[in-house]
């Protein structure tokens, strides 16, 4: 599930090995990358850009299409780092878990680990890469729409687990977005993402456990879906228990619905 960048300059140059960025651009521009790495253009190609909501998963042909092309085989290991640290690769973690490919890992620390231990970087690759024969076999059930949260909120069969700061699901903090009221999904829970980082890097499963302590199946929004998959990648270290991710998280929410407080 995660790597330490130790374990990745030691395996730097193993055969199946694919190093994928998934930084965002408009969190922190890219001046370098690990050597090998392949660009992971999460909101414009794997992304449904058609969707009025940000990041939203993609069909499993675009995936599997987009993939093949960045040279991914059903056989590679993939590595995924961001240059935030931990932030936007759980992200692609969990849609290649989605599409059915098990071989899939964080790195711990992501590009500002790999830099502290002051090993190489190169600069940014447009590189073309033979296709890939990636297959996506896409798993229903790591997604949640609005109808199964509205179904939840009454059956209560789900822990719904908000990744978004206190101020933002208490509704006493603005949205980024300007249209969006604040506040949360009734019968939602807040445990902010940062509460499983520390110093850019996932805490231990020891005290990841002491955080998620699921008596149900697990839920997890956010403002777009993103930051959610970070503490879905934490519940992953610690506990074996079914995890889902609502895809449109608060953005659809409270687009499309009044409930925007919790109860």
């Amino acid at each position: 599930m995660i790597k330490s960048v130790d374990w990745l300059h030691a395996h730097l140059n193993d055969e199946n090995i694919i190093i994928l960025d998934a930084s965002l651009k408009a969190k922190k521009e890219r001046v370098c990358q690990i050597p090998n790495a392949r660009y992971f253009d999460l909101p414009g190609k794997f992304s449904d850009i058609s969707s009025q909501f940000p990041n939203t998963m993609p069909s499993a042909s675009q995936f599997e299409k987009e993939a093949r092309a960045l040279g991914i085989n059903n056989d590679s290991t993939i590595i995924i780092y961001d240059n935030m640290g931990v932030y936007s690769a759980p992200r692609v973690w969990y849609m290649f878990k989605s599409m059915g490919h098990q071989d899939v890992h964080v790195l711990d620390g992501g590009l500002p680990a790999w830099e502290d231990r002051q090993f190489t970087t190169e600069d940014l690759s447009n590189e073309k890469y033979e296709s890939g024969d990636f297959t996506a076999k896409f798993n229903e059930d790591s997604i949640k729409s609005t109808f199964d949260i509205l179904q939840n909120i009454d059956s209560r069969k789900s822990q719904l687990i908000d990744a978004r700061s206190e101020g933002r699901f208490n509704g006493t903090a603005p949205e980024p977005r300007a249209e969006l009221k604040s506040g949360s999904i009734p019968g939602s829970v807040n445990i902010p993402f940062s509460r499983v980082l520390e110093n850019g890097k996932y805490k231990s499963k020891s005290e990841l456990e002491q955080i998620f302590n699921p008596e149900k199946p697990m839920i997890f929004t956010c403002g777009s879906g993103l930051t959610a998959c970070i503490l879905l990648l934490a519940a992953e270290i610690a506990h074996d228990h079914p995890k889902s991710v609502y895809d449109g998280s608060w953005t659809e929410w409270a687009l499309t619905h009044n409930l925007v407080t919790n109860s």
